[in-house]
Parts: structure tokens; C-alpha cells; sequence
């Protein structure tokens, strides 16, 4: 079914990431909708690691601009811009010098969790969300890939609840074999400051206990590993959600 707006939120992709099946999956499954006449774009963080020069991104000055408010403090919002190399198919990168300068993910070198990896997941959603609306640009499916897209539909159907802009959107979540850590635990207090509350995430705040608690707030969860761990098949099999099982690539647009 081509003529569909597809958005893609994803942690990875290749190749601005290479050797991990989400990134794989990713550029896969944009590209074959791209190719199908869909209207596709994609949204990531715009991690250190990430050669400006290499990828050719620039500054979008009429989408930057604006300030997200993290826990009381004001932080500025910039969105790039590249074309996936070799082809039309556009990838906006949110940055921000606090949170995604440093040239690691999500660990340090000695393999502690970032303090702020929460603050660091909400900025993400909110970026993306508040983009997209000044984009004037209305996705038909929205497809969650990684662990800080998760926060998308938590603030999708709370904080932004009584905006009418997403209300027709499918949000289809896969999900990966992610390294576990744990969340700062005033994310509560975060959250709170967003009107967020009553999440079961919050009882242990983790990276698995807050793709767990997303599954509630989409339409479709999808196995985007074929094999999930321990954790999160059990989530996958308990959830009330609609879901489906490892789909292969060709098989993603019968989804959609």
C-alpha cells in the first residue's frame, strides 16, 4: 500500500551505525518503503560518534530554534539533516550539546550508565514529537526502534494527549536485545514535572522496564530480534497489545 506516511524513530541505523540487526533493520525497512512510493522520513539522536562530514549534515535554522524544558531547566533543541548516502530518503538527527556531544551511547568507557540517559530519552521524544509537528507533517504509522523511542508514546498518550495532531496514527513498536541499565530514580520527579504519573516503570526504573511499559501505549508490538531475552518475551507473550511475531523484511508492509 504505497502513499503511506511513515515514520521512523530509531536509536541506530545503518550506516551511521554498523554491525547492529537494528540498524540493519532500520535502513531495510525504510528503504523498502521509501522504494514503494511511501512517504518516509526517520528521526534519530544525533550521537557524537556520528561524522558530520562524513554524512553531510546540516542544520535545518527553521526547525532549530526551539527550547525543551528537561527538569526545569531550558534546553536547546537542534535538528540536522542528511540524505541517507545514495539515496532520497531524509534522516533528521536531534542534537544537543549536553546530551549527544559525548562519542559513547549510552555507557561510559568504564561501562557506567549516564546519569541523565533519562533526561537524555526524554529530550528525544519530546524533540521528535515537537519537530514533526513543525514540519506540518502527519505520519500514518509510527515505528518505534530502540529503547529511547519508547518514551515517544508514553508522551503521546499523556502529556500531548489532548493534542489532536497524532490521534490517527498507528504506533507499531519493535523490539531488541538491548543492554539493561538503570534510570536515574528521580525520573519520577522528571515525569511529574510533565503531568507523567502511575507508570509501573517507575516502581524500577530501567531501560527494559520503560520499553515493557511502552508496549501499553501502541497499537502493534513486533519482534524486532527473532529470539527476545528472558524479560522481554515474557512481556512480549503477557501483553494484551496487538502484536506479531520476527517479521522478515518483505513481510513489514502487510503490517503496515
Amino acid at each position: 500500500m504505497p502513499n503511506q506516511k511513515i515514520l521512523y524513530i530509531t536509536t541506530e541505523m545503518y550506516p551511521y551505525q554498523e554491525d547492529t540487526n537494528m540498524a540493519a533493520v532500520v535502513n531495510k525497512m525504510a528503504l523498502k518503503m521509501h522504494n514503494e512510493g511511501n512517504d518516509v522520513r526517520v528521526f534519530m539522536p544525533r550521537f557524537g560518534q556520528i561524522s558530520e562530514r562524513k554524512f553531510q549534515l546540516h542544520e535545518v535554522i527553521r526547525l532549530s530554534g526551539m527550547n525543551i524544558i528537561i527538569n526545569d531547566l531550558d534546553q536547546p533543541l537542534i535538528i540536522k539533516v542528511a540524505s541517507l548516502p545514495g539515496e532520497r530518503l531524509q534522516v533528521y538527527f536531534i542534537d544537543n550539546e549536553e546530551y549527544f556531544k559525548r562519542k559513547q551511547y549510552y555507557f561510559d568507557d568504564e561501562g557506567t550508565p549516564f546519569d541523565d540517559n533519562d533526561e537524555r530519552a526524554i529530550f528525544f521524544a519530546r524533540g521528535v514529537i515537537e519537530t514533526i509537528k513543525k514540519l506540518n507533517w502527519v505520519p500514518d504509522v509510527i515505528h518505534l526502534n530502540g529503547w529511547m523511542s519508547s518514551f515517544v508514546p508514553i508522551y503521546l498518550k499523556t502529556y500531548y494527549e489532548s493534542d489532536t495532531y497524532f490521534k490517527d496514527a498507528k504506533i507499531v513498536l519493535s523490539l531488541y536485545n538491548e543492554k539493561d541499565a538503570d534510570l536515574d530514580k528521580k525520573i519520577d520527579e522528571k515525569l511529574k514535572f510533565d503531568n507523567i504519573s502511575g507508570l509501573k516503570a517507575l516502581d524500577n526504573p530501567t531501560i527494559k522496564s520503560f520499553v515493557i511499559e511502552s508496549m501499553n501505549y501502541v497499537d502493534n508490538v513486533v519482534k524486532g530480534d527473532e529470539f527476545l531475552d528472558e524479560d522481554l518475551d515474557k512481556a512480549f507473550n503477557e501483553t494484551t497489545t496487538q502484536k506479531s511475531e520476527y517479521l522478515d523484511i518483505d513481510s513489514i508492509n502487510k503490517l503496515y
